[in-house]
C-alpha cells in the first residue's frame, strides 16, 4: 500500500523508484517503528540489515527522552541490534544542545523526568535542582516523567509560573506501549503545567522540530532530500521530515491508523504498513530499470 503526498505530487512509479534511488541514509523512529514497548518487531532486524548491504546508512530517532544514550544502546543490545552512539539521537541530546547553543549561561535546571534522563543532563554539566522553593533554577526543563510525582510535577508548575526560562523536550501525547495502559508523555504533561498556570513551555524541542533531523545531515553530509524519516506518528515524525525538507515515511506499526491519516491536513509521502513492506518498496526502486 503506497501513498502519496501532494506537495512532492509523486504521481508515477519511475518518480517514485527515483526518489527512492536517492536516499543515502534512513532516520528510524524508535517506538512503533522498530519496536512496540518491550517488543522487537520481527522484521526490523532483518531491515537494518538490508539496507546496510544496500550501502544505506541509519540512525535512530527518538522523542523519548526517559532513557539515556548509554540505557539506549543497551536497551537495543538486548533486542539483537547492535548500535553506536553515533547512531543514536534524542530529544534530551537535541535539549542538552538547544540549551548550550541558546541559554549558555544556564547550569541549574529544574528537570521533570526520569532519574536516567536527569543523569544524562548533569554528566553533560548542568545541576539538578531540588523540589524547593529555595532551590532557584536557571531554567525549567519539562519531559516524558515516569517516575513523576505530584510535588514535583507541582514546583514544576511554579517553576512556570515564575516566569523562569522553559523547555519542554517532546510534543508526544502519549508514548506508544504493549501493555494495557495509556503511557502519558511529554505534550499532556506540559498541558496539565498549562491548564494550572496559562503558560506553556517557550521552546518544544523534538520531533517535529526539524532541528532533530538536521543534526542528521550535518553529521553526514547530506542533503534533505538524501534522508527518508520512518515513524509512526504524522504529528511528530512525518511533520518533522516535512519541516526538515526530507522524504516522510508512515509505518501504520504503531499509534497512527489510516483513519488518522484521512483527517490529517498534512499527508506522508509514503505509507507502508511496516519496515518490511518499505524495504520491499526501496528493493523494488533499485531493482526497477524504467
Amino acid at each position: 500500500m503506497y501513498k502519496y503526498i501532494d506537495k512532492m505530487e509523486l504521481s508515477s512509479l519511475p518518480e517514485l523508484y527515483a526518489r527512492l534511488k536517492g536516499i543515502k541514509h534512513i532516520a528510524l523512529d524508535m517506538d512503533g517503528t522498530i519496536y512496540n514497548g518491550g517488543t522487537l518487531f520481527p522484521f526490523t532486524i532483518p531491515f537494518l540489515t538490508k539496507i546496510k548491504e544496500m550501502g544505506i546508512g541509519y540512525s535512530f530517532l527518538t522523542n523519548n527522552p526517559s532513557k539515556s544514550t548509554n540505557d539506549y544502546l543497551a536497551h537495543l543490545a538486548k533486542m539483537g541490534i547492535e548500535a553506536t552512539r553515533e547512531e543514536m539521537y534524542t530529544s534530551a541530546q537535541a535539549t542538552i544542545d538547544y540549551i548550550k547553543a541558546n541559554h549558555p549561561q544556564a547550569k541549574r535546571l529544574f528537570i521533570l523526568g526520569t532519574p536516567s534522563m536527569i543523569a544524562e543532563f548533569e554528566s553533560a554539566g548542568f545541576i539538578s535542582t531540588a523540589d524547593d522553593a529555595s532551590d532557584i533554577p536557571d531554567l525549567l526543563v519539562v519531559s516524558f516523567d515516569m517516575s513523576l510525582t505530584y510535588s514535583r510535577l507541582c514546583r514544576a508548575a511554579w517553576w512556570a509560573s515564575r516566569n523562569i526560562p522553559y523547555i519542554a523536550t517532546n510534543p508526544d501525547r502519549v508514548c506508544p506501549t504493549d501493555k494495557e495502559v495509556v503511557l502519558v508523555d511529554c505534550g499532556s504533561i506540559y498541558t496539565c503545567i498549562e491548564h494550572a498556570t496559562g503558560r506553556n513551555p517557550d521552546v518544544v524541542i523534538g520531533k517535529p522540530d526539524p532541528r532533530m533531523l538536521e543534526g542528521i545531515l550535518t553529521r553526514y553530509s547530506l542533503k534533505p532530500s538524501e534522508v527518508a524519516m520512518i515513524g509512526d506518528r504524522i504529528y511528530t515524525d512525518v511533520r518533522m521530515a516535512y519541516n526538515a525538507g526530507a522524504i516522510g515515511v508512515l509505518v501504520l506499526s504503531g499509534e497512527t491508523t489510516m483513519d488518522i491519516v484521512t483527517q490529517s491536513d498534512l499527508k506522508p509521502d509514503i505509507i507502508a504498513r511496516n519496515l518490511a513492506e518499505f524495504e520491499d518498496m526501496v528493493i523494488n526502486a533499485y531493482a526497477n530499470t524504467i
